[in-house]
């Protein structure tokens, strides 16, 4: 991966939103050709009990849905360390009102790197609604990018 930029997602707990970004993108990256992968992190030091299993099965399912075999299926959700941003070229965190405080509170050298969608989380919108949010976001990137 020599010349190749990195993209780090960030969601609360690395299960939803950022997994679904990072695979997108990757997906979309890769058909794309271009010098650029994604990979993603939980802002917050713990994720959920709530969350079961390395991914959540909205995300799963929807990709599959897409034909996007989910390269990171069985990897299991890892919190943001702050070595995390130093691998990365570009930040993006899912939801400015949820994450900007914790970004803020455990990574403060590092907080202006992070640039801020408006994504919400499964309490709050449902995934058929949030999954859809990202495509765009994501697929808004990838052009960008080119």
């Amino acid at each position: 991966m020599t010349g190749m930029k990195r993209v780090l997602f960030l969601c609360t707990g690395n299960y939803y939103r950022s997994r679904y970004a990072e695979e997108l993108f990757n997906h979309l990256a890769h058909n794309e050709e271009l010098p650029w992968r994604a990979f993603s992190r939980g802002a917050a030091e713990r994720g959920s009990p709530d969350n079961v299993g390395p991914m959540s099965h909205f995300a799963a399912d929807r990709l599959r849905a897409s034909g996007i075999v989910p390269e990171g299926a069985t990897r299991y959700p890892q919190p943001c360390v702050l070595a995390d941003f130093d691998d990365a070229d570009l930040v993006i965190a899912l939801k400015e009102a949820e994450h900007r405080p914790l970004v803020e509170r455990r990574f403060p050298e590092a907080a202006g790197r992070v640039t801020y969608w408006h994504v919400h989380d499964i309490d709050v919108a449902d995934p058929a609604v949030a999954l859809p949010v990202i495509d765009g976001l994501v697929r808004e990137l990838v052009t960008a990018l080119r």
